[in-house]
């Protein structure tokens, strides 16, 4: 089990904070940035802080002395710790990225935030709707910027589709599909993502991408009003953990969205699907797995009778959004620019999924208020 060696956090506690963590980037015009967990994914985000010009990776907090030890061969001029107050007591660190198992996420990101530190947390932002409330109190409190990891958002394939729909390729959005065909998960490190306590559920694993960009798409439509969902399990103690999920999301103005996915399958293949009132669009990305760095993708579409394909020739995948979201955060901070995804459109995709994970016990809609 990963070492927990940050302690629990009373989201009441006020500390004292200055503005001046704004400015003490004054040795260098890059966005000093902590890593908290250095997991498979965690050392993506690692990369992604390193390749960046506008970033540098200042330290690395880790949970366990083996990925300490990773962590430091990887990154021999980072300071690497397993001790996440003293990362965080770096005035030079003013960005701290996020990824560790989903149980830890408000935690670890309400010590970064009670220290005056700007947060990019990697999804889901909590697992309870009142630690996602908690969070966005106390970034509003401490007026740091909170930005949830749905990279998705930063896409060349994914947000393109957004640009259209923007543009009006497809007139008024009415149906949503996305379709994610993949192999199973890993077990994470020490099995957390087959652990309900630490994972929350698969629906939050990553079916929350995906109500995410239903939601994103549909914005017109305004805010989701309901969900009814359907799946089936390996895990007979466990139904939320499902093999294969469906779910119907309602919006307004007759329009709703499909979210499906299996992780019975193999490699990784998602496809979405959107048709509104003067056009569709329809658009795939395969990979070996998800992290892959030469996928195919492609997206096609409608407007009227007319046919075409848009050329995407920048890279699409979730290492390289990855690199856009670190870019992101750096205008967030420097610039006041919004987050592509806020804490705000973080909570809402926890209460999607966890709506869809009650709908499940109950078999029957449930309502988002």
């Amino acid at each position: 089990m990963m070492k927990q060696f940050w302690p629990p956090v009373n989201f009441a506690q006020e500390s004292s904070f200055s503005k001046k963590a704004d400015t003490m980037s004054s040795t260098s015009d890059k966005l000093g940035f902590a890593l908290v967990g250095f997991g498979a994914w965690g050392s993506h985000h690692a990369q992604a802080i390193t390749a960046s010009g506008q970033a540098r990776l200042v330290a690395i907090a880790c949970g366990s002395d083996r990925s300490a030890q990773a962590a430091r061969e990887q990154y021999p001029d980072v300071e690497v710790s397993t001790e996440l107050a003293a990362v965080l007591a770096r005035p030079e660190v003013e960005a701290v990225a996020v990824a560790v198992p989903n149980h830890l996420h408000a935690q670890v990101a309400a010590q970064a935030l009670q220290a005056g530190k700007h947060v990019l947390l990697e999804k889901p932002m909590a697992i309870t709707v009142a630690d996602c409330d908690r969070l966005v109190e106390l970034a509003r409190a401490k007026e740091r910027v909170l930005a949830v990891g749905h990279e998705l958002r930063l896409s060349t394939l994914w947000g393109a589709i957004k640009r259209h729909i923007q543009q009006g390729t497809v007139g008024r959005p009415k149906y949503v599909l996305v379709q994610l065909f993949r192999r199973g998960y890993r077990l994470g490190s020490g099995g957390w993502r087959f652990d309900p306590q630490r994972v929350g559920n698969w629906i939050l694993e990553e079916p929350i991408h995906f109500f995410d960009l239903a939601r994103w798409y549909l914005q017109e439509a305004g805010e989701p009003q309901s969900v009814y969902a359907q799946g089936s399990h390996a895990h007979e103690d466990h139904p939320e953990m499902c093999h294969n999920f469906s779910a119907t999301v309602s919006f307004g103005q007759d329009a709703y969205a499909v979210i499906t996915q299996t992780n019975a399958g193999f490699e990784h293949h998602l496809t979405v699907q959107i048709t509104g009132t003067e056009g569709a669009l329809w658009a795939r990305w395969s990979g070996v797995m998800d992290r892959t760095l030469s996928p195919t993708f492609n997206l096609r579409l409608r407007r009227g009778e007319e046919v075409t394909q848009e050329q995407i020739t920048a890279p699409a995948g979730e290492v390289f959004e990855l690199r856009h979201q670190v870019d992101m955060m750096v205008d967030a901070v420097r610039r006041g620019t919004p987050p592509a995804a806020t804490g705000e459109d973080g909570r809402w995709a926890v209460r999607m999924c966890l709506a869809a994970t009650e709908s499940l016990r109950r078999g029957e809609p449930v309502r988002l208020s």
